[in-house]
């Protein structure tokens, strides 16, 4: 039986590219294992008999094989491809050996037939325990993927363990990134969407995903695409030992008020989909300190305090609109659906309200902030 697993395990360096180096150390010990096993069971245990392919020990033996190919990154069709030769190698060489000895050809049959069924067992078996090993290891990959985001946007760790952790995480560090904030409800799917190089974290309340920032338009574009359809904020580009900064500005940029974001000029903002702070700077600045802001907003919006919600409502609009488009009354008519004549009446009203604040550049700018952080 020796010559045949030498025979075998040459057989295997010859003919499958990924085992042609020397079979030494653990791997080359595993794999004459393997083949002694075999061939023990084929030749001297299984035939006549009436028993499982695969006893307890022989399934370790085959799942350590299985597992050891997951561990090495090789496919497991380099594996599954030795079986098949050594399948071949013992058959042809038992087969040459009955001929030999002048034996029936017909006990042929059954070892031909155990070979296969034994062949079918084992190839699973070692399936079964690369597959295994590999959702293992993704689960280990994505939970210290997950660690370093955290410690990423902590912002409380150095540049040497950010690169201790990214390197056991299996991730490649670039340069600048941004850091986006995405609902829960909205973050299913979002780890394939983005791909490998960006770091996913589930929280309480949003998902977080550190991303590789875009280079040119199209890698914005990209991003864009891959947070179609959720509703996201994304931070400015920072550098990737900065992710706190950018994950900050992208939690501001959450908590804005939907009518103030509605409303900014020129803003880009959609309904669902990626909204990146560069294109709300402003807003986002105003909305820094929320609770003075609003302190602002009872001091310059108080003249309207005595009308009707209907006539108050209607007149801080007319007064936005007026503000923003400097006093143009047809563009305001246009924006509002109006006529260019109740431009005017609304704007009479506006100057019995605030009377001298409407030509006082301080008190313009000041009613403008407050109306663009969504108070009325």
């Amino acid at each position: 039986m020796i010559e045949i697993v030498e025979q075998i395990i040459l057989a295997i360096q010859r003919d499958v590219p990924a085992y042609s180096r020397p079979l030494e150390g653990d791997f080359g010990a595993a794999v004459r294992q393997g083949v002694e096993v075999a061939l023990s069971r084929l030749l001297l245990e299984l035939p006549g008999r009436q028993e499982p392919a695969l006893t307890r020990s022989d399934r370790v033996v085959y799942q350590q094989l299985g597992r050891g190919e997951a561990r090495t990154g090789r496919p497991l069709e380099a594996l599954l491809s030795a079986y098949r030769i050594g399948a071949r190698v013992a058959f042809r060489t038992t087969s040459r050996v009955a001929v030999e000895e002048g034996l029936d050809p017909t006990v042929l049959l059954p070892l031909g037939e155990s070979i296969f069924v034994y062949v079918d067992e084992l190839s699973a078996t070692s399936v079964e325990a690369f597959a295994d090993e590999q959702f293992r290891q993704v689960g280990e990959r994505d939970r210290r993927r997950g660690a370093l985001l955290e410690l990423m946007v902590s912002g409380r760790a150095d540049e040497a363990e950010l690169r201790t952790q990214a390197a056991s995480a299996e991730w490649v560090i670039p340069s600048e990134i941004i850091v986006a904030v995405v609902p829960l409800d909205d973050a299913d799917g979002l780890r394939i969407a983005l791909g490998e190089r960006a770091l996913v974290r589930l929280r309480a309340e949003h998902a977080v995903a550190v991303i590789p920032a875009p280079v040119g338009k199209r890698s914005r574009t990209d991003i864009d695409k891959a947070l179609g359809g959720r509703r996201a904020w994304v931070g400015p580009v920072r550098s990737w030992t900065r992710a706190a900064d950018s994950l900050r500005a992208a939690l501001a940029g959450i908590e804005l008020e939907p009518d103030a974001l509605g409303r900014e000029s020129g803003s880009h903002g959609r309904e669902t989909g990626a909204r990146w702070v560069q294109d709300h700077l402003a807003t986002l600045v105003m909305g820094a300190d929320r609770e003075l802001m609003g302190d602002l907003a009872r001091l310059r919006l108080a003249p309207l305090d005595g009308l009707r919600d209907s006539q108050r409502q209607r007149l801080a609009e007319t007064l936005f609109a007026w503000l923003r488009h400097q006093g143009e009354r047809n563009k305001v008519a246009a924006e509002l659906h109006i006529h260019p004549q109740t431009v005017g009446y609304r704007v009479a009203q506006l100057r019995e309200v605030f009377g001298d604040l409407l030509d006082d550049p301080q008190g313009r700018f000041e009613l403008e902030m407050v109306l663009r952080a969504g108070h009325r």
